[in-house]
């Protein structure tokens, strides 16, 4: 399995960063929740050693890509409380290549993947920078609107199918109906999305955003 390549890694306002050390982005990254570049640059530094590890664990490339978007929402969650200051007792600091490895190593002997065949997630679609972010902004939907979205953009749900379902659930929602609430559902994501995660990934002016 080959080490994928990213785009982002290319985006303008990913370069800028690179001359951060790991240290600065990840203060940053805890300082400024609402910005998505920090992680993003984390994310293309190391990517190709916490791919690297996986690949070997995987039974199938479609496995190996899961297990990858899998590990990165879990670093992405961890982040947030990770502290790589030299501790006061004498032992060698912590370094985020060393915590990336424990974490991946973590998420391989722990993360039990489902089959191949019941996997949806696509690397190539959606980078796991893109899916972190995606999946916070998913999680502040209303309910019905979030269900509506992952069974039209997960499963692939025709719009009466959609219908057929929220009725049997209870949800009095016409099939002609449904297009207009994933209209709805689709505008509110992209609002709750970090607009430089939207600049990088969408391509918008963040001069615009």
């Amino acid at each position: 399995m080959q080490i994928p390549h990213f785009p982002e890694a290319n985006h303008p306002l990913v370069k800028s960063l690179f001359h951060h050390s790991d240290h600065e982005l990840l203060t940053l990254f805890q300082r400024h929740p609402d910005a998505g570049k920090y992680f993003t640059v984390i994310f293309c530094r190391y990517s190709p050693i916490v791919y690297t590890l996986i690949r070997h664990s995987a039974r199938s490339p479609v496995q190996a890509d899961y297990l990858f978007a899998l590990t990165w929402r879990h670093i992405y969650y961890e982040l947030g409380g990770l502290n790589l200051t030299t501790p006061e007792s004498g032992e060698p600091a912590l370094t985020m290549q060393n915590w990336l490895i424990n974490i991946t190593a973590f998420c391989i002997n722990e993360i039990k993947l489902p089959p191949t065949e019941a996997i949806h997630y696509s690397l190539q679609a959606t980078s796991p920078p893109l899916w972190c972010y995606v999946q916070q902004a998913l999680d502040q939907l209303p309910p019905v609107l979030r269900l509506i979205v992952l069974m039209a953009q997960t499963f692939h749900w025709s719009e009466t199918r959609i219908a057929a379902y929220l009725q049997a659930e209870g949800e009095a929602i016409a099939p002609n109906e449904v297009a207009n609430f994933l209209q709805e559902g689709y505008r509110m994501l992209e609002d709750k999305l970090p607009t430089d995660i939207r600049a990088i990934y969408f391509g918008e002016d963040l001069a615009q955003s």
